[in-house]
């Protein structure tokens, strides 16, 4: 008994009309703006209702023009772009002045479609929208995992593509570091060659440390690790003045291949 009803109401309910579409094939060859009117008035369309005041004037053969002095249900054509696109336009006429546009329908290399209004867009593209995040947010949930002591982590281990993915972004990032800090072996080689070049190139002495050195040390003073006056240091006023200006800073000469 349930079920003859659902079935009853389910055949009462209204045909959804966008998904549903009409061709002759016996008159498609022969689509003109001439003739799209009465392709799209044949009896076998879904879309074309019979009350109009269009079939009102086929059956009286009257002309296209007269559908302006009537009041009611009409089909006009609206846009042509030939030879393939037509657009038909459902309207209601309250006075040669005034009508009332209802739904649209378009002709696409000979096959009728009606066209989506704005709300039926809209609800399609959020519907959608929230179908694949809802898809992606049940991915994303099957690759957390938690554990006591880490707490939440991702495991992409199922996923092979994911997998590889992340290892070849952290090989990408080590390969990066790498290049940019260098080899082990470079830098010991410019710790040596920086050690080498201070050995044989050791930086001038100020002369006023050179003069402190040269000054007898007497009973009771002290000597630093240089071998400079502890004392006389002490009794120096103001800063050393430590002139290079003479001192010759050129780098060493290159040795010449042989």
């Amino acid at each position: 008994m349930a079920n003859r009803q659902m079935a009853q109401a389910n055949a009462n309910a209204p045909e959804n009309h966008l998904r549903l579409s009409w061709h002759d094939t016996q008159m498609m060859a022969t689509l003109s703006p001439q003739t799209v009117m009465d392709y799209f008035c044949r009896k076998s369309n879904p879309f074309y209702d019979h009350l109009c005041n269009n079939e009102t004037i086929r059956m009286q053969r009257l002309g296209p023009e007269h559908l302006h002095n009537m009041i009611g249900l009409e089909y006009i054509l609206l846009h042509v772009a030939e030879p393939i696109l037509y657009v038909i336009r459902k309207q209601h006429r309250h006075n040669p002045s005034e009508a009332t546009p209802i739904a649209d329908y378009y002709i696409i290399g000979g096959t009728v479609y009606k066209a989506p209004d704005l709300a039926n867009v809209i609800n399609a593209r959020i519907l959608n929208t929230v179908v694949n995040l809802q898809s992606a947010f049940e991915e994303a949930s099957s690759y957390a995992r938690y554990h006591p002591n880490k707490g939440y982590t991702w495991d992409f281990s199922s996923n092979k593509v994911l997998s590889d993915k992340s290892k070849s972004d952290k090989k990408d990032a080590n390969a990066v570091k790498d290049e940019n800090s260098g080899t082990l072996f470079q830098k010991q080689r410019v710790d040596m060659l920086l050690a080498e070049l201070l050995r044989k190139f050791p930086p001038p002495i100020p002369p006023m440390l050179q003069n402190l050195q040269q000054q007898p040390m007497a009973a009771g003073d002290e000597m630093t690790p240089g071998g400079i006056n502890a004392t006389d240091m002490n009794n120096a006023t103001g800063p050393l003045d430590i002139k290079t200006e003479g001192v010759d800073m050129k780098p060493p000469p290159e040795k010449k291949s042989k």
